[in-house]
């Protein structure tokens, strides 16, 4: 086992940092074998057949996502289905639902709006810990939605799904109110691809990452106003037991707009804003309150 190791690392070796390698190397004999972690550090074997390796290691090569070339990714105990159709759930992004759920309470029936569902990994998650919760995740993309429907089905929970552009002001008209909203959000501004990982750029959608230059807090200005809709009842109230409570909103950001997106919303009425650095240090999630 140990000479296929080597094999895998020296054939991406300069292709990937050099930490990466090894954990690349585990994650493609996992798959290809169904071998555990274990397993493969006792294995004293010294070769293993893995029929479509080259393949493999090609589009390895090619800077194609692990995720996508193996179809799924395991984040935070969950198992999802990925395609290119929807963005590779992050480790900051499991952050943003840990803080979801340490600010909601997991005995109250709340209602739950995650705007750009995309996989459906904040939904998911979100329901599976927290079952008292109805939880709706919506996304322009029928593709998408078709995955996180998988998604929900494989994970064993019941979510609903709808299809709607967050950006049309018919579609957030017929939106269920909610106690709670999340968004990922586009936020890579167009200027910033130059920098970006291969990886990212050439493999996951567009729609899901970029925003205009001129305009990158325009999806955290839409959902600020919906929000703000839902709170002076322009969507009707479907619960009068929570009227009195406020709406908690929950975004995840581009970490360059961090104090623009906490000012916007302070300005539109928000109350006890919060700026949240990820684990690396960087400001990468915001909350917010609003009364209704």
């Amino acid at each position: 086992m140990k000479q296929l190791i080597d094999y895998i690392i020296s054939e991406l070796r300069g292709f990937y940092p050099e930490e990466e390698l090894r954990e690349l190397a585990y994650w493609i004999i996992e798959e290809s074998t169904g071998m555990t972690r274990t397993q493969i550090l006792t294995d004293c074997k010294d070769t293993q057949n893995i029929s479509n390796m080259e393949i493999i290691l090609q589009k390895l090569r090619a800077h194609e996502p692990i995720q996508y070339i193996f179809g799924h990714t395991e984040w935070m105990d969950l198992d999802l289905r990925v395609t290119p159709d929807t963005l590779i759930p992050r480790p900051e992004t499991a952050e943003l639902v840990e803080w979801i759920l340490q600010v909601g309470d997991r005995d109250e029936p709340l209602s739950v709006l995650d705007i750009g569902t995309g996989s459906g990994c904040i939904a998911i998650a979100l329901k599976k810990a927290a079952p008292k919760w109805q939880v709706t995740g919506i996304d322009i993309s029928q593709k998408a939605l078709a995955v996180a429907k998988e998604n929900a089905t494989r994970n064993k929970v019941k979510v609903n799904w709808l299809q709607a552009d967050i950006l049309s002001p018919i579609a957030n008209s017929s939106l269920p109110i909610a106690d709670i909203i999340v968004s990922n959000p586009p936020y890579i501004c167009n200027s910033e691809k130059k920098d970006m990982d291969a990886r990212v750029l050439d493999y996951e959608p567009h729609s899901a990452l970029f925003v205009p230059d001129t305009d990158p807090l325009l999806f955290y200005r839409q959902i600020d106003s919906l929000t703000l809709q839902f709170s002076t009842g322009v969507a009707e109230l479907q619960r009068s037991d929570l009227q009195a409570q406020p709406i908690y909103l929950f975004f995840e950001i581009n970490e360059a707009y961090g104090k623009e997106v906490c000012a916007m919303m302070k300005q539109m009425g928000y109350t006890d804003v919060q700026l949240k650095n990820d684990i690396y240090g960087k400001p990468r999630m915001v909350f917010g309150a609003i009364t209704r």
